[in-house]
């Protein structure tokens, strides 16, 4: 991509991708039946509306789809008592408000189901800590709600209104270590979080596109020919940071680890490096394979450091490849390290002027306003996502997290 383009694409203006989503519309639960959901399908600047039990209809046998396996990766907070006592909250989902992004945007306060580690020490009382956020000293507070099974309510507030809570976990909020990360677990790590760690194993499935999927479904894909593969991008807080610069020049993205098997690698080329993406996580793994197999074609010998997908490369890359021949450089790269997974990390961000490269159909909710979500997808249908917003408002779609579903044909 030319200079030019690069900048057209750094001085979108996030305004333009505002529209107007009433709190009634969003959708505070999942549905009862996961597949009973809405369909809204989006084919060749076309829309229509069915039932998620009907996406294999709109899909051609052979194809290949893909699905992010991905568990969230939670936060564990630490708190200390007067008496010394160090207290460890993980913060599994939230329940006020109950949905993951506008949980990360809340201000001031919000509420979370968590596990408790050394919980016999917090009978009773606030918690408090002090922490600098963004160059701000603020107080952190957490008080224990009712019990539910293992885990506790737990209410977050904070003194603070311009801070939101994504803000202060990307401060605070330790993540366990992705397991690939190639470090042992520290001794002290074993001692702080083995309690807690062993039972949850630090992850909890995100609600994303994929949630509509029930054994109906995959079990009618099966039938169609569809061929289903799983790969891993693992979701931290930051992925839900609202854009907050004028421009998204100013937005950073957040690193998410990245986790793909030699098979999916080698399905991909068989498939003519084209596939259909469900969700979101999955279009910005499978976009960022074809800017990795870019790296490993400029510099064979890179590690996994070297591998890492910045925010801007795709639109300064000089070097074309095909998607195959790009998916070939990571296979190639696998088979000499004798790996059989490849584990990286991307920033990218897929914005109006991104080309895409390896994502043919997506299957995905639908998004806030002014996020980068949106402009993944705007990018996706040529900046017709009006046209889809449009109807699905007017059309009594539910929307984020728990909502109804799309597929996108451009």
């Amino acid at each position: 991509m030319n200079r030019n383009k690069m900048e057209d694409t750094k001085h979108i203006k996030i305004s333009e991708f505002n529209y107007p989503l009433p709190d009634e519309r969003i959708a505070k639960f999942p549905l009862a039946e996961r597949d009973s959901s809405k369909l809204l399908v989006y084919r060749h600047g076309e829309v229509s509306e069915d039932s998620f039990t009907s996406l294999p209809h709109y899909l051609e046998a052979g194809e290949m789809m893909v699905f992010n396996n991905t568990k969230v990766i939670q936060a564990r907070l630490h708190f200390r008592k007067e008496t010394g006592a160090l207290i460890e909250v993980f913060c599994l989902e939230p329940i006020q408000p109950n949905d993951y992004v506008l949980s990360f945007q809340q201000t001031q306060e919000c509420a979370w189901l968590c596990m408790i580690g050394n919980l016999k020490k917090w009978k009773e009382g606030t918690l408090k800590r002090t922490i600098e956020v963004k160059g701000k000293e603020i107080t952190l507070s957490a008080t224990r709600g009712e019990c539910r099974g293992t885990s506790h309510w737990v209410n977050f507030a904070w003194d603070d209104d311009s801070l939101t809570f994504a803000d202060i976990l990307e401060v605070v909020g330790e993540l366990p270590i992705p397991p690939y990360l190639n470090r042992e677990t520290q001794e002290s790590d074993k001692k702080t979080y083995q309690t807690v760690y062993s039972k949850i194993k630090g992850s909890v499935a995100a609600p994303t596109a994929g949630l509509h999927f029930t054994e109906k479904v995959l079990k009618a894909l099966d039938e169609k020919g569809i061929d289903r593969e799983e790969l891993t991008l693992h979701v931290g807080a930051g992925t839900f940071k609202p854009v907050k610069s004028e421009e998204i020049e100013g937005h950073e993205m957040h690193t998410e680890y990245i986790s793909v098997n030699k098979r999916t690698i080698e399905k991909l080329i068989a498939h003519g490096g084209k596939t259909i993406a469900v969700g979101t996580t999955s279009v910005r793994t499978l976009e960022s394979l074809y800017y990795i197999g870019i790296l490993l074609a400029r510099n064979p010998d890179a590690n996994q450091e070297e591998l890492h997908v910045k925010q801007w490369m795709p639109y300064e890359n000089t070097l074309t490849l095909t998607p195959v021949e790009s998916l070939q450089h990571i296979l190639d790269y696998l088979n000499r390290n004798g790996m059989d997974a490849l584990h990286t990390s991307t920033q990218i961000i897929i914005a109006p002027g991104y080309e895409y490269k390896i994502v043919k159909k997506i299957v995905t909710n639908f998004h806030q306003p002014q996020s980068t979500l949106l402009l993944l997808v705007s990018a996706f249908v040529k900046g017709d996502w009006r046209k889809i917003y449009d109807y699905a408002l007017s059309h009594d779609f539910r929307f984020l997290s728990y909502g109804d579903s799309s597929l996108l044909i451009p």
